[in-house]
């Protein structure tokens, strides 16, 4: 079990306008040890009602409050993440199982956005309209959009987290949290760190459980302004026609099948180690990790060779290990469909390059595969795991037909030292983010999201925090 320096930041309680509610209903495991952690209630749509009503008469106080009164909680809770690193990695490892050192690089990556939207809250401004008839001027009002549900993953339960509270609580709006009910003590313990920021109650509620009656509620409730939501596109599909009555605001960030292009030309050395930071980042479980890795002929078999060597190099086992790269799958169904993928993939004639290890069934064999083809299961779907497919093509228009051959739309990248091309092929891509030479894509000061099935709005950067802001037209005459 966890030894933390402050057992107060991990709850099993529920956060409900302030009060903490104990109700050992729903276990949460260790996906490592398949060790229960704690039990959780398993909140009904009674009590997501009952945090709605909250977050609705927080709102008059919070969103009257300056911006810099916002901005210096804001600040409080990014100082406290900082100061509680260890403890929140422990926490986020023990139900989420990336290894330490990822989880302490995720609270530094959730915690950027707590500061970020700090300094953007004082940063919210209107503007002056000239009118066209005399004796009278327009303003332009920024104000908040109001109750904001907000329903997190449980690959990233911190980052995701503060990506989309940060900048609402900035904004003068209040938040229903719904995090996943297999990761949800990283985003309690953060919610004990708020209000040790000064967060009031009521402005920040955290409900634990299964998403079915908690989510109906939330998307039903007419008090709710704006849902944000990442996850599958199939949910967020769902969650978007449930929110269609009551006519929402919604910023979603759904799946992802990114492309990952290694032109002839690149350097070959940063393109391995691109394709390692990219596709191997928590075990593969991220949206934006490389999920088709597409390389030019003529570099091709000298690619696959050191991409097999660098993962063949990789270990594998529980995320609190010492030098442990790659830690547990979050369930057996994920396990399930990352064998089904490489099964497939064999059997429609791919070649795996990396050795094969006799590991616990609650882990994932990180595999190199050459020869995949658009028609294999893992081309049309995302693999959500450690399975790195190489197809190899001749030309550049090839390679944008493959890159661009899915109806998904979040993340690309590409390796190439030719000018011309990395605008061309940069501008032809169809996704939301695109990395020239780099493995690299997520910080707080860049806009984050998708196009085309991946997705509505944008997280981090200044666009983060106008999804929680409305403009008002504000007319005056008489002057």
């Amino acid at each position: 079990m966890m030894k933390l320096q402050d057992p107060d930041l991990f709850r099993n309680a529920a956060l409900i306008d302030g009060q903490w509610l104990t109700r050992p209903e729903m276990d949460v495991n260790d996906p490592a040890t398949g060790a229960v952690l704690g039990r959780l209630p398993d909140c009904t749509a009674d009590e997501t009602h009952a945090a709605i009503a909250a977050a609705e008469r927080a709102m008059a106080d919070w969103r009257a409050r300056t911006h810099e009164q916002r901005a210096d909680i804001l600040m409080r809770w990014y100082h406290l993440m900082l100061e509680n690193t260890e403890d929140l990695a422990q926490i986020l490892t023990a139900e989420q199982g990336k290894p330490l050192s990822e989880a302490r690089t995720e609270v530094a990556y959730g915690a950027s956005f707590v500061r970020w939207f700090a300094e953007e809250a004082r940063r919210i401004n209107g503007k002056l309209i000239p009118s066209p008839v005399a004796g009278k001027k327009i303003l332009a009002l920024k104000e908040p959009v109001g109750v904001c549900a907000i329903i997190t993953p449980w690959n990233f339960p911190i980052a995701m987290i503060t990506r989309k509270v940060a900048p609402g609580l900035a904004a003068g709006c209040t938040m229903v949290v719904k995090p996943s009910d297999l990761t949800p003590y990283s985003a309690l313990a953060l919610a004990v760190l708020a209000e040790r920021a000064g967060v009031p109650a009521g402005v920040l509620n955290i409900l634990t459980g299964r998403p079915e009656a908690i989510g109906a509620a939330l998307t039903g409730s007419p008090v709710v302004r704006k849902l944000s939501f990442t996850g599958s596109t199939r949910v967020g599909a769902l969650l978007a026609g449930q929110c269609a009555p009551t006519l929402k605001r919604l910023s979603l960030e759904l799946g992802g099948n990114a492309p990952f292009v290694v032109f002839d030309d690149a350097d070959l050395e940063a393109a391995v180690e691109g394709a390692m930071v990219s596709k191997f980042r928590n075990g593969g479980q991220t949206c934006v990790c490389a999920n088709r890795i597409m390389v030019q002929a003529g570099i091709h078999d000298a690619f696959a060779e050191r991409l097999a060597a660098r993962v063949d190099a990789l270990q594998v086992g529980p995320g609190t290990e010492t030098g442990v790269a790659i830690g547990p799958m979050i369930n057996v169904a994920a396990i399930d469909k990352i064998n089904a993928h490489v099964a497939d993939a064999l059997d429609k004639g791919a070649t795996r390059l990396t050795r094969a290890r006799n590991l616990p069934s609650n882990y994932a064999d990180p595999v190199v595969l050459a020869g995949a083809r658009p028609d294999m299961r893992l081309a049309g779907e995302e693999t959500f795991g450690p399975v790195a497919p190489i197809f190899r093509f001749e030309t550049e228009a090839e390679a944008l037909a493959l890159a661009n051959g899915t109806p998904f739309g979040l993340a690309a990248y590409f390796y190439t030292r030719d000018m011309a091309r990395a605008f061309r092929f940069g501008e032809a891509l169809e996704f939301g983010i695109v990395g020239l030479n780099t493995g690299a894509l997520s910080h707080e000061v860049s806009p984050f999201g998708g196009v085309k099935a991946s997705g509505l709005g944008r997280e981090g950067a200044q666009e983060g925090i106008e999804e929680y802001l409305e403009t008002k037209a504000f007319h005056f005459g008489g002057l």
